[in-house]
């Protein structure tokens, strides 16, 4: 059987971080091709195209420095000709993009490829939610797209620190195929076929992560925390129950690393908990904050909480959230981050239920 090529959609701190494992799990194997490709939005550091200083010093400057990247992985800034030959294609940009970025493939790429989000994200149509890897299969030929998430900050998986993270693929074979291509000793996963609930997680959580942010920057303790994580945790699958019935979503699935794990990790170490924090020590806005923290990169969470604000609201669903709300409030400037608890104190987790029917 022919070795299978990868392309990697996307270069961040996280892409860089999975191009680190990638280009390490495919050298010397008999699945897949040595040769990685990179596609990377081209920039000017200091005078260079990043694509010339990655491919030169293996190092992503810019969003993962101090990384060194394999040599067989090969940062390339035509979308097109980086996905033309790819056989296994791994999305790992803003959500916001896919959409775009997908259309631009579409015309260029095999038809039996395969692909896997690592995104974290929504789209809300008129319709309801649409799940990323639902938008990358209709957009590309209705080819498979399997998910991965877990409780994977970058910066610690790029410098090896053991971690694991969860693949949610309806298809046993080709979960096992892509467990292979991402596993390294650091980097443990496990497959499931719950997608839905897989995925769902990896974008609920950068919400709640915010939370825990403005916790912090509010100068509240580990209790205040664990709570508005437990408070964030039911939330998040309160809203899965509602928005995504029918998905045969699995209580087990929030205890794999896509779930519990990645919510802590997320709400102690994440950038969305720096947001949070930031957010109350500073009047700037989120784009400002984006340009001054991530150096042009996106915070997923207020993208989240705003798209699932809009949906609640539609649904006259507010009063259940109360969480969700605050967040997207506060991230938008509308609310005083020193009112995020009180909104807390009434939750409907702390509500008697006879008082709700």
């Amino acid at each position: 059987m022919a070795k299978k090529s990868v392309c990697i959609v996307g270069s961040g701190n996280w892409g860089s971080a999975i191009a680190k494992i990638i280009g390490n799990s495919v050298k010397n194997s008999s699945l897949f091709e040595e040769k990685v490709l990179m596609w990377m939005f081209e920039e000017q550091v200091d005078g260079r195209n990043l694509t010339e200083i990655v491919n030169t010093d293996h190092e992503n400057v810019k969003y993962l420095p101090g990384v060194k990247l394999p040599t067989n992985v090969v940062a390339i800034p035509d979308l097109t000709a980086a996905c033309k030959n790819a056989d296994i294609l791994v999305f790992v940009l803003p959500h916001q993009f896919v959409d775009k970025t997908c259309k631009t493939m579409e015309a260029h790429m095999k038809k039996d490829a395969v692909a896997i989000s690592l995104i974290k994200g929504f789209a809300i149509t008129d319709h309801g939610i649409k799940l990323i890897s639902e938008i990358i299969s209709e957009n590309l030929h209705k080819i498979p797209c399997a998910v991965m998430m877990g409780a994977n900050l970058a910066g610690e998986v790029a410098n090896e620190m053991f971690c694991e993270s969860t693949i949610g693929c309806k298809n046993e074979e080709m979960g096992q195929m892509l467990k292979t291509l991402f596993e390294a000793p650091y980097f443990r996963c496990t497959v499931v076929e719950d997608a839905c609930t897989v995925e769902c997680c990896g974008a609920l959580k950068n919400v709640v992560g915010i939370g825990a942010g403005i916790v912090d920057g509010m100068k509240y303790g580990d209790n205040t925390k664990a709570a508005v994580i437990r408070l964030g945790l039911m939330e998040m699958m309160k809203f899965i129950e509602v928005f995504m019935a029918g998905s045969q979503c699995k209580m087990e699935t929030f205890f794999e690393s896509c779930g519990i794990a990645d919510l802590v990790a997320t709400c102690h170490g994440g950038r969305n908990r720096m947001l949070g924090e930031a957010v109350v020590s500073s009047k700037k806005t989120i784009r400002e904050l984006e340009k001054e923290i991530l150096k042009g990169q996106s915070f997923q969470g207020p993208l989240v909480a705003k798209e699932i604000h809009d949906m609640l609201e539609k649904r006259d669903m507010l009063k259940r959230f109360p969480l969700f709300v605050a967040v997207h409030k506060i991230c938008k400037r509308e609310m005083d981050p020193s009112l995020f608890i009180d909104c807390l104190r009434d939750h409907p987790e702390h509500m008697d239920i006879q008082k709700l029917l």
